[in-house]
């Protein structure tokens, strides 16, 4: 049987570093002190350091807008046609350079011949896969796949659909691209649960390349899990408003018990402790330590994951991207590892690796 690889990880970020202009724009939305106290706490104890947009933060301290282009103006938040248009404005520029980061070559881009997108952040049509195919000079026949809406586990999708691809057609190369705008869904909102969207999500974007080429993270096995009665935990609406997110506060405590649950489903029937490598989609503080709780891992086992998102945040579908790209470069060949992301469901999309 054929054994699909990802060989090549690049990833890139918007510019513009934000996350302390959003995190103190965001208190001025909680009129309670009691609210804002907590944000504060929460905030400090977020593990998040950095964060970055398309959005340049606001030159004055202090403004009614958060950002410079006027996007977030305080009581006039943009409609969903305006963030789609800053969508339209700055997806395919963040992508093309995330493809141009692999450092392909003219040769190894003729020879792609599938695209998978995905993307829950922003929609238009044609869309990115078809806007990428004609910058790149692909071939008119390559295949192109979007992967919308999903959310953050859309990614683990990708790679398994591309394993799949490879899988049935050896000689295939597939491009797969995992770009999210977040920062473009920011609500105007004193409930403290979407406030917090403004200390979390980010911009960014990871391209990579699957193939039967035996190098990189070999894709050994792939295992999705929903957790019964959750599906009121993250939802994610379509509103004249932007995408409305509700990420509710028993997400951390639903995965530590499905993890739990399912530990050994997960893994194949291999004991915990045997895999050295976790990669991890990095939701926020909590998720991670769920999972550690949930799995019963040790302190380091989410090294990478808590480092991606003290640099990055939380850039939903292309954020576990980010993790298996210092996994890729980090660990010694033979190592075996577990990758899972989260989202709507509630869903864990998990999979099984090793470094080749």
């Amino acid at each position: 049987m054929t054994v699909a690889h990802v060989n090549r990880i690049a990833t890139v970020v918007p510019p513009h570093e934000i996350h302390g202009a959003f995190v103190s724009f965001a208190k001025t939305h909680l009129a309670d002190e009691r609210k804002r106290a907590l944000f504060s706490r929460m905030a400090a104890k977020a593990g998040i350091e950095r964060r970055y947009s398309v959005l340049s933060p606001s030159p004055s301290t202090g403004s009614d807008c958060v950002d410079g282009e006027g996007l977030y103006r305080r009581g006039a938040f943009p409609s969903t046609g305006e963030r789609m248009r800053v969508f339209e404005r700055h997806a395919a520029d963040l992508a093309e350079r995330a493809v141009a980061k692999l450092d392909l070559g003219y040769a190894a881009l003729g020879r792609i011949t599938h695209v998978v997108v995905t993307s829950c952040t922003g929609l238009y049509a044609p869309g990115i896969d078809s806007e990428l195919a004609k910058r790149l000079s692909l071939s008119p026949s390559v295949e192109r796949t979007m992967i919308a809406f999903m959310g953050c586990y859309a990614a683990v999708n990708a790679l398994k659909l591309a394993r799949h691809v490879v899988r049935s057609e050896p000689q295939a190369r597939v491009l797969v691209v995992n770009l999210e705008l977040c920062t473009l869904h920011l609500q105007e909102t004193n409930d403290l649960e979407q406030v917090l969207s403004f200390l979390l999500f980010a911009d960014g974007c990871a391209a990579s390349i699957v193939s039967a080429d035996p190098e990189g993270i070999a894709l050994d096995r792939f295992h999705a899990l929903t957790v019964p009665d959750t599906a009121d935990l993250i939802t994610w609406h379509i509103r004249d408003q932007g995408f409305d997110m509700h990420l509710g506060g028993r997400v951390p405590a639903a995965i530590a018990r499905g993890l739990s649950e399912a530990s050994s489903t997960i893994t194949n029937g291999a004991p915990v402790g045997s895999i050295e490598r976790w990669a991890v989609h990095p939701g926020g503080r909590s998720v991670l330590d769920a999972v550690a709780h949930g799995l019963g891992l040790e302190g380091a086992s989410l090294v990478e994951s808590r480092s991606v998102l003290a640099k990055f945040g939380n850039m939903s579908s292309a954020t576990i991207m980010f993790v298996l790209e210092e996994i890729l470069r980090a660990a010694a060949p033979g190592e075996r590892g577990c990758g899972m992301s989260f989202g709507p469901g509630l869903t864990a999309e998990t999979f099984l690796f090793h470094k080749a």
